[in-house]
């Protein structure tokens, strides 16, 4: 089984309604998608939703950027955190990494 890996980048992301729809973009997941926290975390650990072509496959999804929202909001970065932690633990499959430092140019 391959891994199938998204970029979640949070760069400009100011708040809660930022990083849900950046989730939302990111992993493709459907118009339905509730935008809070209990939505992001079925929607992480339901196969059904990720992106397309992936739903077999390990997903590997690599958050960039995140420091500067983590310092601005870190109530709300705590319960993503909480959020994604459960979310690996949980959902077979699913891996969530945080990118340290600047990416390459």
């Amino acid at each position: 089984m391959t891994d199938h890996v998204v970029t979640l980048d949070l760069d400009g992301v100011t708040d809660k309604a930022g990083l849900m729809d950046r989730c939302a973009r990111a992993l493709e997941l459907p118009d339905w998608f509730g935008r809070n926290w209990d939505a992001l975390a079925d929607s992480l650990g339901d196969r059904s939703v990720r992106p397309e072509g992936s739903a077999d496959q390990e997903l590997l999804l690599v958050v960039r950027n995140w420091r500067p929202y983590a310092e601005t909001r870190p109530d709300e970065w705590a319960i993503a955190q909480e959020v994604f932690t459960e979310a690996s633990e949980g959902a077979t499959g699913l891996t969530v990494a945080l990118a340290l430092g600047r990416p390459l140019p």
